[in-house]
């Protein structure tokens, strides 16, 4: 299941994100997305796997980015032309 969410992550365009429930339901079961969120925090490489673009279902950040919190999240996103507004991103203009 792992290698799945690595993989998918890998398909999301420059300037987009998506949720965790996103990631889930590609995986068959809207209902893991807590599952993926696990698999996400373990990430072996945030280059190859760009985590940083999957956020809640409301577009908030992950308070617990693996690769430096939050902030370092922010960053990330912003580099792509994502605004990030009070820690959240509009799902309606950057989701994939």
């Amino acid at each position: 299941m792992k290698e799945k969410v690595y993989e998918f992550l890998k398909t999301i365009p420059k300037g987009k994100v998506v949720t965790y429930g996103q990631i889930a339901e590609y995986l068959g079961n809207k209902k893991l997305a807590r599952v993926v969120g696990n698999i996400l925090h373990n990430n072996p490489d945030e280059f190859r796997y760009p985590c940083y673009k999957v956020v809640d279902n409301k577009g908030n950040l992950s308070k617990h980015f693996a690769f430096g919190g939050i902030e370092k999240q922010q960053e990330k996103l912003e580099k792509e032309g994502i605004i990030v507004n009070n820690c959240k991103v509009d799902l309606e203009k950057y989701r994939m």
